[in-house]
């Protein structure tokens, strides 16, 4: 089995990257509540649970898990250039069912907050660039 993960290069619990990835998002639903568009107790109350593991943390709950052996154990460095569509809809094919199950069935509503996760990222990436990172995992399963 071959796993890719979204994590980070190193144990440093601060270091930037993936948490890009997602904040753009809650800029997003912050501003569609100064619009009105989203009532603030489900803004307030609406929570991705998140971690981006290291190489070294995932090597940890393979072997405590013991289900497994690590075949291959690598990381990857993903340099963005530039934040477009193609990124918000990223974001929008494993966020929007979170987002349904919490704020309602509501296609206008997705498409308002992914509209302006998209300009939230055009604006973010032509100040700062970002590196992104993944931790690729062959795992073989025990006999």
């Amino acid at each position: 089995m071959i796993l890719t993960i979204l994590g980070k290069k190193n144990e440093d619990r601060f270091s930037k990257g993936a948490c890009y990835l997602l904040e753009p998002m809650g800029r997003a639903l912050r501003e569609l509540v100064v619009e009105g568009s989203i009532e603030e107790e489900k803004e307030y109350t609406f929570n991705i649970p998140a971690y981006y593991p290291s190489a070294r943390e995932v090597m940890y709950i393979v072997d405590k898990e013991g289900s497994f052996t690590i075949d291959i154990l690598k990381t990857c460095e993903l340099h963005i250039d530039d934040f477009d569509e193609n990124m918000a809809q990223y974001v929008r094919a494993f966020t929007e069912p979170l987002l349904v199950s919490h704020f309602g069935d509501n296609e206008i509503l997705m498409d308002q907050v992914f509209h302006k996760c998209r300009e939230i990222y055009v604006n973010f990436m032509t100040k700062e660039k970002t590196t992104f990172t993944n931790v690729i995992v062959s795992l073989i399963k025990r006999n």
